[in-house]
């Protein structure tokens, strides 16, 4: 007697799997899954050994040993939509990473503090020249016609990492004997740092000057209420048989870079009267605060 079609037969034959055969176990310790209760059964078909009452929904089946998590059921749809979900926030993550990389949100170049300070072709025209020529001190005529002849003299170069500014004096002074040899220059440079902060070795670049070991000595001395900080430089000249004078000023300012150097002699022969390095001092501290004013405006001119 065929019990195929018997609804009420516990022995009846079980609905097909909906994911295929059940692989075989791998640990043969562990107890085999029971197919029956995986099983849902239609609306209105009779309980029975392994089946739920009429009427009930049996769970949804989970998937069968070594299953993928992608495969159909309640259970990997949950866990497939999590990932996705999940998939999809590493996306924009990574579309938005690339677009901070492209407009340099995560660049680490730090940005240049420049102060306030702009660029000029000719920084001559922004030096402050008043406190020498209260000295007695003139610039030189022009003895050719060409640019490199020029007096005062001045270049500038607008590059990718600095912009340089340099400005070259040569002074006589006044009721100097023209028979004894002189010679007395002024060096002015500024330097705008686009790439990188020059803080972190301003100091000891001057501070170095103590170090050397030659016969010239040189004492160096911190000057307040010029920039964020500047160092005075002066040339001890011990047993000269000559007079003159040779002081350097360092300013720094955010990312800018100011020195103006000093530089006389004078045969002993001459007649002119030699500032001492306290009177060079004070006229190069004079200058480079209204130098680097003119500097700061230029920006809006």
């Amino acid at each position: 007697m065929s019990h195929s079609g018997d609804q009420n037969n516990p022995y009846a034959q079980p609905q097909p799997n909906p994911y295929g055969p059940v692989p075989a176990q791998q640990n043969p310790a562990l107890p085999q899954q029971n197919p029956y209760a995986q099983q849902r059964i239609p609306q209105g078909q009779a309980g029975g050994y392994g089946y739920p009452a009429p009427g009930v929904p049996a769970p949804p089946p989970g998937p069968p040993a070594g299953a993928p998590l992608s495969a159909p059921g309640g259970a990997s749809r949950g866990i497939s939509g999590w990932l996705w979900a999940l998939g999809g926030v590493v996306a924009a993550s990574a579309i938005w990473g690339s677009v901070l990389f492209a407009t340099g949100g995560f660049s680490s170049e730090p940005s240049p503090d420049l102060a306030g300070y702009a660029y000029t072709g000719d920084l001559c025209a922004d030096t402050s020249m008043t406190p020498f020529e209260n000295a007695h001190f003139k610039a030189k005529a022009n003895t050719g016609t060409t640019s490199k002849d020029a007096n005062p003299q001045h270049s500038g170069a607008q590059l990718t990492s600095l912009d340089t500014m340099t400005c070259n004096v040569s002074f006589e002074q006044e009721g100097a004997s023209s028979s004894a040899y002189s010679s007395t220059w002024l060096y002015n440079t500024a330097t705008l740092h686009r790439k990188t902060d020059p803080a972190p070795e301003f100091a000891d670049g001057y501070r170095s000057y103590e170090k050397q070991d030659t016969s010239v000595g040189y004492r160096v001395e911190a000057v307040p209420g010029l920039g964020d900080e500047a160092y005075l430089v002066t040339r001890k000249d011990e047993g000269s048989t000559s007079s003159g004078s040779y002081v350097i000023l360092g300013v720094r300012d955010g990312w800018m870079t100011y020195q103006s150097t000093w530089s006389s002699y004078a045969s002993s022969s001459g007649s002119g009267k030699q500032r001492t390095a306290t009177e060079v001092a004070t006229m190069l501290k004079t200058s480079a605060t209204e130098t680097l004013k003119r500097l700061q405006n230029s920006r809006s001119q």
